[in-house]
């Protein structure tokens, strides 16, 4: 029996969570069942469940896969030259939204939308969410520390409380964006600078 390699197992991981994409696009969350996976996968209900137990771990999957470059953007954002005003590098993480939202295989934003809408009946989904969203709102507490340390934000201001608001301006716009379409990166960036005088 020839052995699996690593390659073979990634790319048969990542067929599955294509797979359970294409679903949840398509019908929502809530009416994905595994099933409908397995048939999308064009693998066996074996296959499939030897990578995942359950819908549940398939959305945490998909979440890993938008959240997978989010590191090396705000490590990006934090190495930039010069004053960062948070404004700036909420239009970087906005811009890189777009960028993921646009990959071939389908909006992996409408994903997330449903998933906040499941996670209030699935504590589940719940947990991965909150999991996931704290990492997030962490790289954006990381920004308003060094946004402080260059004399752009309140030095006296929480950076929590800061990355709270920062955090909460991005379902907005991913919901605008999927809804009114009419939203982007830079027209979200100058309401905001408006908004905040600067």
């Amino acid at each position: 029996m020839p052995k699996v390699t690593d390659e073979h197992r990634l790319a048969r991981r990542a067929q599955i969570v294509a797979a359970a994409r294409t679903c949840v696009i398509e019908e929502g969350f809530h009416k994905t069942t595994m099933a409908d996976v397995i048939r999308e996968s064009g693998l066996s209900a074996g296959a499939v469940y030897g990578y995942f137990k359950s819908k549940e771990e398939i959305v945490g999957a998909i979440a890993e896969d938008a959240l997978s470059t989010v590191d090396e953007v705000f490590e990006q954002i934090l190495a930039t030259e010069g004053p960062l005003t948070p404004v700036a590098a909420l239009e970087t993480a906005l811009k890189h939204v777009v960028v993921i939202a646009e990959r071939p295989g389908g909006d992996v934003t409408r994903v997330g939308v449903q998933a906040w809408s499941e996670a209030l009946r699935n504590p589940a989904v719940m947990a991965t969410a909150a999991d996931k969203y704290t990492r997030l709102r962490d790289h954006f507490e990381a920004v308003v520390r060094r946004a402080q340390a260059d004399g752009t934000v309140d030095p006296d201001a929480n950076p929590k409380h800061v990355a709270q608001v920062m955090f909460g301006t991005l379902p907005g716009f991913i919901l605008q964006r999927l809804v009114i379409g009419d939203v982007t990166p830079e027209s979200y960036a100058e309401g905001l600078r408006a908004l905040l005088r600067y």
